[in-house]
């Protein structure tokens, strides 16, 4: 299964579609949120089950504040992380996840890309495909497999350049 997971678009749909495009098949999208507008357009264009959740700037889109989904066997809570308050680090999020028995939390509001694999939950945030903040401000998406034994495996990559498909 093959899962890209992006988030912070800020209404920027063209970026979504270049990703799309830049990264192939995928058998599902995920956005943690700051969708802004084209929700049912993104819908459309991903050709895939799509989980799509609120941010901090989605006023006007009927969208859910957090969405508790499964991959593979893999308990998975995608939420935009500021009811968490991100900004300050990942570790009330954590504490969340480990309490509600999740494998994997995905987020976004930062704008900046993070991986923690843990031994307990994996923190993951794809960075912004549209306004990023890390050092060197490139767009960045996540991708993520699941291979046939089941586990799943990440990678960063950067929007608009070569992204090398995962060793599996």
């Amino acid at each position: 299964m093959r899962i890209l997971v992006i988030s912070d678009s800020h209404g920027r749909n063209d970026d979504i579609e270049g990703v799309l495009k830049q990264v192939g098949d995928i058998d599902m999208m995920i956005h943690c949120g700051d969708v802004e507008r084209g929700d049912s357009y993104i819908r459309e264009i991903a050709g895939c089950p799509v989980v799509m959740v609120a941010g901090n700037n989605d006023y006007y889109l009927d969208l859910p504040n957090e969405e508790e989904i499964r991959l593979g066997d893999y308990k998975v809570l995608v939420t935009h992380g500021h009811n968490y308050y991100v900004n300050s680090g990942v570790d009330y999020l954590r504490e969340h996840a480990l309490e509600m028995g999740y494998d994997i939390v995905m987020y976004g509001h930062t704008h900046v890309p993070f991986i923690e694999i843990g031994d307990d939950v994996t923190i993951l945030n794809p960075g912004s495909i549209s306004y990023p903040r890390q050092a060197g401000r490139k767009p960045t998406f996540l991708i993520m497999e699941i291979d046939e034994e089941g586990q799943a495996h990440y990678a960063h990559g950067y929007y608009k350049e070569q992204f090398d498909e995962l060793m599996l």
